[in-house]
């Protein structure tokens, strides 16, 4: 039983979670190439016999790519190309580095998938070129390509300029191969017709109001001739543009208040870098109560809301259809503001059943106004339960006048006054009613035999001669 016991429970789990790691492990091992090892997120290649011819790629449905985080190569001459879909399915990769081999060539879209990568070392291998557009989606903290023969060209001059920009004091000590074959420093280097573009943004007054138009319009120039494109980003609204070499117009129509805020870019591109010019679009629109519900209690009673409006909402408060006056125990506190959006609440300090009703926002602007209605109810009435009905007062005074009713329709004649008793059901009322009359019968017979009783003392006989009189029989 013992031994049972052993290898049931946190024991036997720890075996079965070995078992899987090591499969895990023969499973990558499986799915290497040869010269490779693997783990379930490293793939290293650096034994030169027989080395590999082609970037390593896992055999299908052996492993799981995505979680391939790392790939160092090294020492595999043979190793010259990395094509457009060697590294796609690597989409979880963050470290490329492949040194002391034969790359000579790396396509244009290779990496396209990769966003994650963070670090490429290319050291000591055989690129002559090297296009920036392989790596212009990226976010890459290190680019290393020490060690190549470079030939000096207008396709390089990307390089010096990102040594020149990068933030990072360490640069690299990187030259290129001029037409007489002499290593040049790649930051001496000198090309003419060969520099970064700009982009110059001619764009109207960006404020606009809601349902408007807007054309914008860009000139770009440089050497080489600089492609030019627009970066609108996520924006709703509905636009479309015209390029040509130079210059360009993006027209955006029935402006959307969602893309109040959004940058719109226009960027000129070339070998050498990119160079661009953003403006922000502002759109102005009637306010929205987007959100309003009833109170919550936390360090004060809030009821909470939002309202979307540009320019910024005046917002009014209305209690019971009156003006809300606020003071510093009922005010209204904006805690969040996103651009146009505003996140708040009516406070409210200790409120009590005096501060139970209906309650109205109405947020205005330039351009219109919203408003909704929210019913609050904080307490019960005094002498009543928190649960019970929040329009206590007005059931109160219905059930005041039916009773009212009945009674004038029973006897003209009498205007009996009724006691009120607020969550009663009528044979409760009734029982009342008989406990009254009762207590009113008995009052008054007590306040006869006082009044006897007065009226006997002040007898010339007293009280033994009133009763003598009684006994005394008459005659005849």
């Amino acid at each position: 039983m013992s031994s049972w016991t052993r290898w049931h429970g946190p024991a036997m789990a720890r075996f079965w979670g070995f078992c899987w790691l090591v499969v895990g492990f023969w499973r990558a091992a499986l799915a290497c190439p040869t010269s490779c090892k693997c783990t379930a997120s490293r793939i290293w290649c650096n034994d030169p016999s027989p080395g590999i011819v082609a970037f390593p790629r896992l055999e299908p449905n052996s492993a799981d790519p995505e979680n391939i985080t790392e790939i160092f190569i090294a020492n595999q001459k043979r190793l010259e190309i990395i094509n457009e879909d060697d590294v796609e399915a690597y989409v979880g990769l963050k470290n490329l580095t492949i040194v002391d081999s034969g790359l000579k060539f790396v396509a244009y879209k290779a990496f396209m998938k990769n966003s994650n990568l963070q670090h490429i070392n290319f050291t000591r291998n055989k690129l002559t070129s090297l296009s920036r557009k392989h790596f212009r989606h990226l976010d890459l903290s290190e680019l290393i390509l020490v060690g190549n023969p470079f030939t000096c060209s207008c396709d390089i001059m990307w390089i010096k300029t990102l040594q020149e920009t990068k933030s990072s004091p360490e640069t690299q000590d990187l030259y290129c191969l001029n037409e007489s074959s002499k290593n040049i420093p790649l930051a001496n280097l000198q090309i003419p017709n060969c520099g970064l573009p700009s982009a110059n943004l001619a764009a109207p007054n960006l404020t606009v109001e809601e349902g408007k138009s807007i054309t914008l319009s860009c000139i770009v120039a440089g050497d080489p001739l600089p492609n030019m494109y627009w970066d609108v980003g996520n924006l709703v609204s509905k636009h479309m543009n015209e390029t040509s070499h130079t210059q360009g117009s993006l027209r955006i129509t029935n402006i959307s208040s969602d893309d109040s805020g959004k940058q719109i870019s226009c960027v000129a591109e070339n070998l050498v870098g990119e160079d661009q010019d953003s403006v922000n679009l502002t759109v102005h629109f009637a306010p929205t109560i987007t959100f309003l519900e009833s109170p919550t209690s936390d360090h004060h009673w809030c009821i909470p809301f939002t309202v979307k409006g540009n320019p910024k909402p005046a917002l009014q408060w209305f209690y019971n259809g009156a003006i809300l006056n606020e003071s510093k125990y009922i005010c209204t506190k904006i805690h969040v503001t996103n651009h146009t959006e505003y996140h708040g609440c009516l406070q409210l300090d200790n409120p009590t059943h005096m501060n139970n009703g209906d309650y109205t926002l109405i947020a205005k602007n330039e351009y219109g106004k919203d408003e909704r209605q929210i019913s609050a109810h904080f307490m019960g009435w005094p002498g009543i339960d928190d649960g019970a009905n929040p329009n206590y007062p007005d059931v109160l005074y219905e059930d005041w006048t039916a009773t009212n009713d009945l009674g004038d329709a029973m006897n003209k004649s009498y205007e009996i006054p009724t006691t009120i008793v607020p969550g009663k059901t009528s044979q409760e009322r009734l029982s009342v009613y008989a406990v009254v009359v009762i207590a009113s019968v008995v009052g008054f017979c007590l306040l006869v035999m006082l009044f006897l009783l007065k009226l006997a003392r002040h007898s010339k006989f007293g009280m033994k001669g009133f009763v003598l009189f009684h006994k005394i029989p008459l005659d005849g």
